[in-house]
């Protein structure tokens, strides 16, 4: 049989009716939402939420408020979220239900830690669906791995650096034992905010005013005998949480500028970045932030201000992994590296891990004291640890976590069905 020139083979389409269309589309059947209480950590709050659907697939994510105040106001905001946008809605799509939330809360765009907790909680439950539904890690479906293992430092050793509990470190020397302690398991960088305790173990009053030479020379003196104990190989980082004033943060960091830190992170508060912008000038030290900025618009005057060297976007905050990816990305047109932040649940972690595996611009991970505690580390399994300070990257559908349901449990549900 020939074909006439004016002929065309036109490839057979299967005939798809609505019925099957719908059968085809994967849908929220409900959303659990724990608010976590941790007996052996009354202070930490995980917010953990796990979306169900109709193929019997389920996705984990948290709302990044474990800490401070406003845990339950994140859970509140989840549910609201889901009452109004989840049901019935297809989990495969995350950007446009990231989009319809943004737009369609009244509140997103104005922004603020319970709206994008909220939404970041989701919007990573969708991206551990879509991983498990399509049999792969989540870093296959952001661009696939450009790091093979990542870099770790010890985060918080103000509070020592164990696996049974926490403790106030107030003398140099105590210091510079929990920084050897962590470099002796294989860490080559520590951080550490030198300001959280002062002389008699109570939280340092008047940081955000002009600092005392005493100050000063007690905060000196601890990062001294780190430096002192762990040698010049070692990175060393420092936290203020944002407690400083730009006076007293530039008081700060000029006095820290022998120790040659890898950074300076939240020097002043986000309010106004016109401080940023002060205390980079003023002090030596490649500067860090970012735990407290959200999405894109967030971010976007330290970027073009170039205030910052280095961003620490929480993807349990920022917006997720869909918003995260895309912060990332736009921190890499201004030669900004990336550090997410961390201080959660083990799925805070497992979403940071998937990210931080894809972005060229990878810095270092932060493993927090919490992340050692047994109490936090069983929620979920399996507890992923790095092994001499590096994480090996999870090769599990989606985030490659379940819950522990024996634990998790303990902590009271509310279910949007």
């Amino acid at each position: 049989m020939y074909l006439k020139e004016s002929e065309t083979i036109r490839p057979v389409e299967p005939r798809i009716t609505k019925r099957r269309k719908e059968r085809l589309k994967m849908k929220i059947t409900s959303v659990e939402i724990w608010d976590m209480n941790i007996a052996s950590l009354p202070w930490h709050h995980p917010v953990i939420i796990r979306i169900n659907t109709d193929e019997g697939i389920s996705g984990l994510g948290e709302a990044g408020m474990a800490y401070g105040t406003g845990h339950s106001g994140a859970a509140g905001y989840v549910k609201n979220l889901a009452e109004s946008f989840l049901i019935g809605a297809d989990p495969m799509k995350a950007e446009r239900l990231w989009e319809a939330m943004f737009r369609g809360t009244f509140w997103a765009q104005g922004g603020g830690p319970v709206v994008f907790a909220g939404m970041s909680a989701i919007d990573i439950a969708c991206w551990d669906i879509k991983g498990k539904a399509l049999k792969q890690p989540i870093y296959q479906l952001l661009g696939g791995k450009t790091n093979d293992n990542l870099r770790c430092y010890a985060s918080q050793i103000q509070f020592g650096w164990s696996h049974k509990g926490q403790t106030k470190l107030v003398k140099p020397e105590e210091y510079a034992a929990a920084a050897v302690t962590a470099v002796a398991e294989g860490y080559d960088a520590v951080k550490v905010d030198p300001t959280t305790f002062d002389e008699d173990g109570q939280r340092t009053p008047g940081l955000n005013k002009m600092l005392s030479r005493k100050t000063v020379k007690m905060i000196y003196n601890r990062v001294n005998a780190i430096r002192e104990a762990v040698g010049d190989d070692v990175d060393i980082l420092i936290e203020l949480h944002a407690a400083p004033g730009a006076t007293s943060a530039i008081q700060i960091g000029q006095a820290l500028e022998e120790f040659n830190c890898m950074f300076f992170e939240e020097g002043v508060h986000y309010l106004n970045a016109a401080l940023q912008e002060k205390v980079t000038r003023s002090v030596n030290i490649p500067m860090a932030a970012g735990e407290r900025l959200y999405t894109r618009w967030g971010y976007r005057q330290y970027f073009e201000n170039q205030s910052l060297d280095l961003i620490q976007p929480d993807i349990c905050l920022v917006g997720g992994l869909t918003e995260g990816k895309k912060v990332c990305d736009y921190a890499h047109i201004y030669d900004i590296t990336v550090q997410a932040h961390v201080c959660g649940s083990p799925i805070s972690t497992a979403a940071a891990l998937q990210l931080e595996a894809v972005i060229p611009n990878f810095q270092i991970h932060e493993h927090h004291i919490i992340a050692l505690q047994p109490g936090n580390c069983e929620l979920c399994v399996p507890d992923y640890q790095p092994e001499r300070g590096r994480y090996a990257i999870p090769e599990a559908p989606g985030l490659g976590l379940e819950l522990n349901m024996p634990v998790i449990s303990k902590s009271p549900c509310v279910t949007v069905k």
